[in-house]
């Protein structure tokens, strides 16, 4: 059977992978590869979401860099704010929970700008 145009079967290309994972790095699942220095301006994007959490209210914070460890700051920072759980996600923070004043308030008090 021939293979299907466009599909790679073999390739001599060694692609880089990530140290951490051993994931190839444009497919990696650690976030160590990807780490975006974090800009001087940002802009912080607040929705709620309850699909796939058991009825249960998230407060999404969306559109950080994409920062592992500076992710990881931020969502202890919220997280003792709000005085709930969390947790930092690929491109942003989820906190449990409505707590979209809280978070908006000391958003702003950093100078970010907030949306939502």
């Amino acid at each position: 059977m021939p293979a299907k145009p466009g599909r790679l079967v073999y390739s001599s290309d060694a692609p880089k992978t990530c140290p951490r994972c051993g994931w190839p790095v444009r497919d990696c699942r650690c976030g160590t590869a990807v780490d975006e220095p974090v800009p001087a301006k940002i802009v912080a994007k607040l929705r709620i979401e309850k699909s796939g959490r058991g009825g249960k209210t998230v407060t999404v914070v969306d559109g950080l860099p994409k920062n592992r460890e500076w992710l990881k700051q931020v969502a202890r920072e919220l997280k003792q704010a709000c005085g709930t759980g969390g947790t930092a996600v690929e491109t942003g923070v989820e906190i449990q929970g409505d707590q979209r004043d809280a978070i908006r308030t000391l958003l702003t008090g950093k100078g970010w700008t907030v949306k939502g």
